[in-house]
């Protein structure tokens, strides 16, 4: 160290008189003493106030050049460096030095910035005012092509210094992709993929400008899908695949790179690790399988890629995927289902899959997670189903298969994920299904449970979907029955509260279920709906001018409906669903609702209605305003 002093103090002289020989020798003593020990030697320079001399040292016709900018790369290795080496104006005069024709300076001058752009703010802010970005950019452009060694080593070294000048920074990543940087290191990795450290470094910073939705665009219109896949082949040490999922997880989420690693035959290794990995039980392998399959679920959900990969429910991909649920392998039974789940995302596949009888390999499935199941098999079955359950001609198979039965001993489930999905699923099945509708609408253990999740204030989705199912059992049924079961379970103030949601659909589906309540058994709801205030909640829903036009015209046949006189298109329909009835269905009139009917003055709300811009609107405020006016 006694020697380094020396070497500090001689190279103050010697900086200033410029004697490159003497120069040369402190330059290498420095280096020497910073491999035998990096950090009390930057130590010792920062304290010796020599850092702003090296500013003065860095000019591109010395023969010193090389070796200050090594010194500054060294000492930059170091945190407590980075600031000082900013403040002592070095930035400037390397970033200068990126316009050498020196290798050996390109490539210390690289190192140097890059070292003092890891993990420091100051250290990027200042190489972006000096514009060093697109130096670099524009070094790697031109020297892609070439192939030795020194040039890889270069080019190496100019990746890590991009990646260390933009980590984790969205705006320094945009500013990159701007310049075009994406193309050239895709162009990069295709050409120079035997070489292992500039590939890793292509991929790291391919994860890190991944992550940024605008590099999406850009990364689709090069040919990153086929170079990643022939890289990802040529792996086998899993560390290196590892890095390359890494990479192909996030472009993944881009529907045209789904579509472009489909192609370009991704999924035939991921299908591969699969195989290899089942049986394993070494914890890489578990990792691996998980990750092979999660990405396999995610190229599905691309409407492009997963037609692709269906192939009129003859592909392979899809025979493959099928075999995984029947499988002893929980992460295997849960990409299965979510496959299947994201194959059903349109009325053909769905229509070929139930007809094939994937219906009863997911109740299998179910059936073996009942007792202390997979969480996330129950909700990824059961999302499956559900998808299944959309087309119109499934329901009545899906049904009949015992899909009902099936879905309700999750019942007790604690889980929110798993009571979302199976709710929707309910609400799937019985849509225009009247008798499955009114079997489950009289099933008193689900109302009841129903009517509890309505009040789940923490789990919104769950909330929403019970009021959704409630009021689905009602207007599919058409049962009074299933209202008397409703009203005994406490669920008529939940659709009252329904009816003021956020979301149009909800507050429709509400209304048209407090109809039929109030046309079909009005008299055991009348309590329940005089306590829920339905009455003040049709007011201010009809005053309300951002109330939509099914909104009004629903609570205009609401009203009508509690003073007695059901709009006639309801009647008709209460009718065509049940003709053995006609003729016999009784309108109860509720003297209470009815006496808060007049007395909020709805004739005045209703007469404004009848200039509404809407046709149905206004000929509705017409025919309620007729009855109410009979009433008054």
């Amino acid at each position: 160290m006694d020697n380094l002093s020396d070497t500090l103090k001689k190279l103050k002289i010697t900086a200033v008189d410029r004697t490159d020989d003497s120069l040369e020798g402190c330059l290498d003593c420095l280096l020497q003493a910073l491999a035998q020990n990096n950090m009390e030697t930057s130590e010792k320079i920062q304290g010796s106030g020599i850092l702003q001399l090296f500013a003065s040292l860095l000019v591109p016709q010395s023969s010193c050049t090389a070796k200050v900018a090594n010194i500054i790369a060294e000492i930059a290795k170091n945190e407590f460096m980075r600031i000082p080496c900013v403040d002592a104006g070095l930035i400037s005069p390397l970033v200068q030095l990126l316009n050498s024709k020196d290798q050996e300076v390109l490539l210390q001058t690289g190192r140097a910035l890059g070292n003092i752009c890891y993990d420091s703010h100051e250290g990027r802010s200042a190489v972006d005012q000096a514009g060093g970005a697109q130096i670099v950019i524009d070094h790697l452009r031109s020297l892609c092509s070439k192939t030795d060694p020194a040039n890889e080593k270069l080019l190496t070294v100019f990746c890590g210094m991009l990646m260390n000048y933009s980590n984790e920074n969205d705006s320094l990543q945009a500013q990159l992709i701007n310049m075009g940087v994406i193309p050239t290191l895709v162009k990069l990795l295709g050409i120079h993929c035997q070489n292992a450290a500039l590939t890793e470094m292509c991929l790291v910073a391919f994860g890190n400008l991944a992550e940024l939705e605008s590099s999406k665009e850009q990364f689709a219109s090069t040919n990153i899908a086929e170079e990643l896949v022939k890289l990802f082949k040529k792996q086998i040490d899993h560390d290196k695949r590892e890095m390359v999922f890494e990479v192909l997880a996030p472009l993944a989420e881009n529907d045209a790179i789904k579509l472009q690693l489909v192609e370009a035959g991704l999924v035939e290794c991921l299908l591969e690790i699969v195989q290899q990995k089942v049986d394993s039980d070494k914890e890489e392998d578990i990792a691996e399988l998980k990750t092979a399959s999660d990405l396999m679920v995610l190229l599905l959900l691309g409407d492009e890629s997963m037609q692709k990969l269906f192939e009129g429910g003859k592909g392979n991909v899809f025979q493959r995927v099928l075999s995984w649920i029947p499988s002893n392998n929980h992460q295997l039974q849960l990409a299965g289902a979510l496959a299947i789940a994201n194959f059903a995302r349109n009325d053909g596949n769905c229509i070929h899959m139930v007809d094939n009888g994937i219906v009863e390999k997911l109740m299998d499935l179910l059936d073996r997670h009942v007792e202390d199941g997979n969480v996330t098999v129950q909700h990824a079955a059961l999302s499956a189903l559900r998808n299944l359950a959309i087309p119109v001609i499934n329901k009545a198979k899906m049904l009949s298969a015992g899909v009902t039965e099936a879905v309700l001993k999750f019942l007790k489930s604690e889980m929110p994920p798993v009571q979302f999905k199976l709710l929707g699923t309910l609400r799937m099945l019985i849509d225009a299904q009247a008798e499955a509708a009114e079997q489950l609408g009289k099933n008193v253990k689900l109302v009841e449970r129903l009517v509890e999740w309505c009040e789940a204030k923490d789990h919104a989705g769950v909330m929403g979907e019970s009021n959704r199912l409630l009021s689905a059992l009602i207007r599919h049924s058409k049962s009074k029955d299933v209202i008397k079961t409703i009203v005994q379970s406490g669920g008529i103030k939940h659709l009252v509260t329904m009816a003021t949601s956020e979301h149009v659909i909800m507050q429709n589906e509400a209304l048209v279920a407090l109809a039929l309540i109030a046309a079909l058994e009005l008299g055991t709801a009348e309590k329940d709906l005089e306590s829920a205030k339905l009455v003040q909640i049709l007011h201010t829903l009809l005053a309300d001018e951002r109330s939509a036009p099914e909104i009004k015209y629903n609570s205009m046949v609401l009203i009508c409906a509690l003073m007695g006189s059901v709009a006639s298109a309801l009647l008709k329909e209460l009718e065509a669903w049940n003709p053995w009835a006609r003729g016999s269905i009784s309108l109860d009139v509720a003297e209470s609702l009815h006496k808060e009917v007049q007395d909020l003055a709805f004739l005045d709300v209703v007469s404004k209605l009848r200039s509404h811009e809407n046709k149905s609107v206004a000929q509705q405020a017409s025919l309620t305003e007729q009855r109410l006016a009979v009433e008054s």
